[in-house]
């Protein structure tokens, strides 16, 4: 069966594969990248990148079909292996289908000038057209077959263009300010084919920001043989060849090789020193995409440094050194640290030497600046904070720990008043108090990654309570899905405040979420603020959440309302992260959870808890067919467009059995049901409801809804409409995915 393709008006193309008499060559590509040393930090997406555009530009040109594609990367290159391209494309038959024959014959049937013209175009003689029916009559056509092209004239096109669309933060040009952009210089590009065919062992000549591809590779910048003068050294003839003489010259190209001999021997270290590594997965990522050829040497420092908090020697170890801390049998930090080189080996331990000096000027700044902060209580450092800018049109961070301190009171009395005594209204005011004073340390100008740690910290050392000082630790808790909640409720409160105030400030400005656009991480404040309630039970109604959060943004600085459109705007917002939840880390349903939020969304721990109810009773004979009929009755009522207008069910014009029989097991029911959600029995409560199964199959059996009569119409609408009223305040069971049978 032939597909039509058009080709230009008024030429029409059907295309139809030539069969295959055997199998296709195939032939692998080697593709580098190689430039001066790329961010570890956007390694690993820019390797998946390369994988996804390089498939993507296989897929159109019809290369991809049993192909291979393996994407690596390192400090100094980004390199593909492709295996099983097809070495050339199929021809292809194709039909051309050109102008009606009343136009390319005249009336004794002799070619017109049309009909040579397309002849002509087609590369076909007169007598080899043919007429072919179409659907708007009888035309000229020529059959004519279109040549494949090679995987080698294909590549030259396609690997200049996938260079060009890798997506990177930012990009530099190295050749002028027109000229070729990539996140660093370009210094070599190998592009290599390898096959059973002629063209397969010649590179594939091409250029990109002034550098020609070829079949030269470098090496280890340090050892081995390295580019000499913008030159690469290494000549190779296929991806084995290359990984072979690459290896050989100090790199290992494949992450996963460096990342298993780094594990291996971080572990080799600590059974042979008799302490454990402290674990840290994202640094082992990191040191992964830092080098080419890893090892690991071990360093020691000096014992007393062991007097500053475990949290700050681990964060200059890791953040500025990316050294592992090693950590006794115990879990105490031992004096000790392992350092990952981009060389085979230290024989002379001139490069231990070189990390513990520099470990040594780190750790005499963390503890400079640690004894300097202690000589100010951080209560006497709030005022400094009305000089530090939160947002320019939400004020100073002074102004916001105003804010902040108001929701964490409002949070904290409301819960005291329902009676959990944990809920201390003084210690939630103390630690947003004091919560952003670290802001203005010397340790956090340093090491801003530590802000709320050294909070903490400095709360502790200076006498404030263990629940003030894990509060103002614990309040930008949780930075991420997996990541743990504030330890104690004061922290819950003030993280909560925190995070809320955040949204609706920002979003009382304008600033909002786009796309990948996000500067002050308010969809982590709202995933943070979904996780705390769900995780910690808190019971906290989020509109009134919202509006508190508004009245202290009206009460201090700036001073300003929210609207009613943007508290809406808030609200959804939240939702949606909360719907991200719900799915993603509690393992529920998309339409489950659509369903649930629908009939009631302030209060998200009784969302879970109906959310557990549904899923447990979903599968239940009864109620899956319900839900159908509760999409159905939503339909119907839609379609009545009653609009705002309430009807009311009037049992006396009832004229059938289904009429009076849903009517009473409704009335029968509607109690129990009551009842049951009161106490928070849902599961009880929806298996009640899926007992109207029966009756509300014979109402829909027995009765015509849009009876002519509209006194009769109006009742039964009623009926559906009480119906759908009383049963879809735990889940709208129209939500619910299930087709009508």
């Amino acid at each position: 069966m032939s597909a039509v393709l058009k080709k230009g008006s008024p030429v029409k193309h059907s295309k139809t594969p030539a069969p295959v008499s055997k199998a296709p060559v195939r032939v692998e590509l080697l593709f580098e990248i190689g430039a001066e040393e790329i961010p570890a930090g956007m390694l690993p997406r820019a390797v998946a990148d390369l994988k996804a555009i390089l498939e993507k530009h296989l897929i159109a040109e019809n290369l991809s079909e049993g192909t291979t594609v393996e994407t690596f990367g390192g400090p100094r290159r980004l390199t593909a292996w492709v295996r099983g391209i097809i070495a050339q494309q199929a021809d292809v038959e194709m039909e051309v289908t050109g102008p009606p024959k009343a136009v390319a014959y005249d009336n004794v049937g002799a070619p017109t000038r049309a009909a040579v013209s397309f002849a002509e175009k087609q590369g076909v003689a007169l007598h080899e057209l043919h007429l072919v029916t179409t659907p708007k009559g009888e035309s000229i056509a020529a059959r004519i077959t279109k040549r494949g092209r090679t995987a080698h004239e294909l590549l030259l096109e396609i690997l200049p263009r996938v260079i060009h669309d890798l997506p990177w933060p930012k990009t530099m040009t190295w050749t002028g300010l027109k000229g070729a952009r990539f996140i660093r210089p370009i210094r070599w590009i190998v592009a290599l084919l390898d096959g059973p065919h002629p063209w397969a062992s010649k590179p594939l000549k091409f250029s990109f920001g002034g550098v020609t591809a070829g079949d030269t590779t470098s090496g280890h910048r340090f050892f081995g043989q390295p580019a000499t003068a913008g030159k690469a050294q290494i000549r190779v003839a296929n991806f084995a060849d290359y990984e072979k003489k690459l290896h050989a010259n100090g790199v290992i190209v494949r992450p996963e090789q460096r990342r298993e001999k780094i594990a291996r021997e971080l572990a080799s270290h600590a059974k042979r020193s008799g302490y454990h590594v402290h674990e840290d997965a994202n640094l082992l990522e990191l040191v992964t995409y830092l080098n080419e050829y890893p090892s690991v040497i071990e360093g020691d420092f000096d014992p007393s440094f062991l007097e500053l908090p475990d949290e700050i020697l681990i964060t200059v170890m890791r953040g500025h050194q990316k050294y592992f801390a090693v950590e006794k049998r115990g879990g105490e930090l031992a004096p000790h640290f392992l350092a990952v080189i981009n060389l085979a080996k230290d024989t002379k331990g001139l490069v231990r030497a070189g990390h513990e000096r520099v470990l040594r000027a780190r750790f005499a700044d963390a503890r400079f600046f640690w004894e300097s902060d202690q000589k100010c209580r951080l209560a006497d450092i709030l005022p400094k904070l009305q000089k530090v800018t939160y947002e320019s049109r939400l004020g100073s961070y002074f102004d916001k720990v105003e804010r902040v301190r108001a929701i964490a009171r409002w949070l904290t009395e409301g819960w005291y008043n329902l009676g959990v005594l944990q809920a201390h209204v003084a210690d939630a005011d103390r630690a947003a108090e004091l919560a952003k004073c670290d802001l203005a340390t010397e340790m956090v100008r340093e090491f801003t990654e530590l802000q709320g740690v050294v909070g903490g910290l400095y709360a502790r050392a200076q006498g404030e309570s263990d629940e003030v000082a894990d509060a103002i630790y614990d309040h930008y808790r949780p930075v991420g899905l997996d990541d743990p909640i504030p330890r104690n409720l004061t922290g819950c409160a003030v993280a909560l405040a925190d995070k809320v105030d955040s949204i609706v400030g920002c979003f009382s400005v304008g600033v909002v979420p786009t796309g990948s656009s996000d500067p002050y991480a308010l969809r982590r404040a709202a995933l943070g603020i979904v996780k705390i309630i769900l995780e910690k039970k808190l019971y906290v109604s989020l509109s009134s959440f919202i509006a508190a959060a508004g009245k202290a943004l009206l009460t201090y600085p700036p001073k300003k309302a929210i609207t009613e459109q943007q508290e809406k705007q808030v609200l959804e917002f939240l939702l949606e992260r909360a719907r991200f939840v719900l799915r993603e880390k509690s393992g529920y349903a998309y339409d489950e959870v659509n369903a649930v939020l629908r009939a009631g969304s302030d209060d998200l721990v009784d969302v879970e808890k109906r959310l557990k109810a549904l899923k447990a009773i979903r599968k239940s004979k009864n109620f899956e067919p319900l839900a159908v009929s509760f999409k159905r009755i939503r339909r119907i009522l839609e379609k009545a467009n009653l609009g705002t207008e309430v009807l009311h069910i009037n049992k006396d014009i009832f004229e059938k059995d289904a009429e009076r029989g849903l009517y009473a097991a409704v009335r029968k029911a509607a109690g129990k049901v009551t009842e049951d959600k009161r106490a928070g029995r849902y599961q009880e409560a929806l298996e009640e409801i899926a007992g109207l199964r029966k009756a509300v199959d014979q109402f829909f059996l027995d009765v015509m809804v849009m009876a002519e009569d509209e006194a009769v119409r109006n009742n039964r609408l009623a009926l559906l409409a009480e119906l759908l009223r009383e049963f879809t305040t735990i889940a709208d069971f129209s939500e619910l995915a299930g087709e009508e049978k």
